[in-house]
């Protein structure tokens, strides 16, 4: 009998969540077969099967957070299996899988496909199951094929209208309607532990400051002209990197245990990423090292992973200062709350076209974008923060000032 554990599937890992069993008892299994999905801190990960056998126990209940190393299921091998009763062949067990997997009507052995999985992120599964949903009845309106939130809601949208009937055009019963409800566990659950005990530990104070960004707006027009294509997000993220250079207290840690500030001398960038799931924080690291279009490359990257639920644990580890780009998104200001344990965190907020006065005491049409700076007043002050918006400010302004500081 071999016992699946719960291992560190990530550094620093102590304890994780069962959110979803993918075998029952009695399965049949593969070697690295999905057995079971468990949320971290971080990210939801498959566990696999470490060999081929029977499924004989669950121990753990779904919902139920245990420490690494416990046992979540027992699996009795092959080669047992084949010393008692031997279980359904396995010629019987597979299926060749194609583009349209079809199973024959004379097929009278009950087949499983653990790894023909509808595409959906976690947590719409978890939509899915709690509404007892079968994910291949539901159309995905994404041309990729992969099921989002609001397809499982217009499912049951179209499900609720298919089976209500006609009313008598006699005056209703006014009822109560009976509240929808969504899980609150998982990512939602671990952001919501970390956001409290950010904005509980730390005295947040938020600096709002404008930049004008016409210069950079024209050179990254000038450079799409000639072919380089490099996103507005890459110039912020070195400009800051230059700017926590000369200001290595936004890029710190308070030891309050052992009385001190750390100074971090790497540079890792996280970016605050919006997916189904939840927000997530990739991070660009060692990004001093990197030149604009490298940058660019890796956001571009773990961005598109972020959404599609595939990063790895390194890749969301060790931050040590975090970027929010909601802009895009047509926000134009917010008191955001610092990546514990971090010290500070920065916002970037919709670019507008507005009137503005130049140096010439004229008055004419720029790009302006706000931005909110949040740190931790235990670990700086005020002064400080406006002194480091303005360095960075100075930089995306006069872009040629960023070419300089170029390693």
């Amino acid at each position: 009998m071999l016992e699946v554990k719960l291992h560190d599937i990530g550094e620093g890992m102590t304890e994780g969540e069962v959110i979803h069993y993918l075998v029952k008892v009695g399965d049949t299994v593969t070697t690295d077969q999905p057995l079971v999905e468990v949320q971290t801190d971080k990210m939801v990960a498959e566990l696999t099967s470490p060999c081929a056998g029977i499924v004989k126990e669950i121990r753990i209940e779904v919902g139920e957070t245990v420490e690494v190393g416990t046992s979540l299921l027992s699996i009795e091998t092959k080669e047992v299996v084949e010393e008692g009763q031997k279980p359904q062949s396995e010629s019987k067990q597979t299926i060749e899988v194609n583009a349209n997997p079809t199973l024959k009507s004379n097929e009278n052995s009950s087949v499983s496909i653990p790894f023909q999985r509808v595409l959906a992120a976690p947590y719409t599964r978890k939509i899915a199951r709690d509404n007892n949903i079968n994910l291949e009845d539901v159309r995905a309106a994404d041309p990729s094929g992969r099921i989002t939130e609001e397809d499982i809601f217009r499912f049951l949208e179209g499900k609720k209208i298919s089976i209500e009937t006609i009313a008598d055009k006699k005056p209703a019963v006014v009822s109560e309607a009976v509240p929808d409800e969504i899980p609150f566990r998982g990512i939602r659950k671990k952001i919501a532990e970390k956001m409290t005990k950010s904005l509980f530990t730390i005295p947040h104070v938020t600096h709002f400051d404008e930049v004008n960004m016409t210069n950079l707006v024209n050179m990254r027009e000038q450079l799409k002209t000639a072919g380089e294509t490099v996103s507005i997000p890459a110039f912020l993220i070195k400009a800051l990197v230059i700017s926590l250079k000369d200001f290595p207290i936004f890029n710190a840690e308070l030891d309050e245990e052992n009385a001190r500030i750390v100074l971090k001398k790497n540079y890792h960038i996280g970016i605050a990423t919006n997916t189904d799931s939840g927000l997530i924080v990739p991070v660009v690291h060692d990004a001093d090292k990197k030149s604009i279009k490298e940058i660019h490359e890796d956001v571009k990257a773990l961005t598109a992973k972020a959404i599609a639920g595939q990063l790895q644990p390194f890749e969301m580890q060790n931050s040590t200062f975090t970027v929010s780009n909601v802009g895009p998104l047509g926000s134009t200001g917010a008191t955001p709350i610092i990546n514990y344990p971090e010290t500070a965190l920065i916002a970037f907020h919709k670019t507008k076209k507005q009137p503005i006065v130049n140096e010439h005491d004229e008055i004419v049409i720029g790009h302006m974008m706000t931005l909110s700076f949040a740190f931790d007043h235990r670990v700086a002050d005020g002064a400080t923060a406006v002194a480091f918006t303005n360095r960075f400010a100075s930089l995306i302004e006069q872009p040629h000032k960023l070419m300089m500081e170029m390693v």
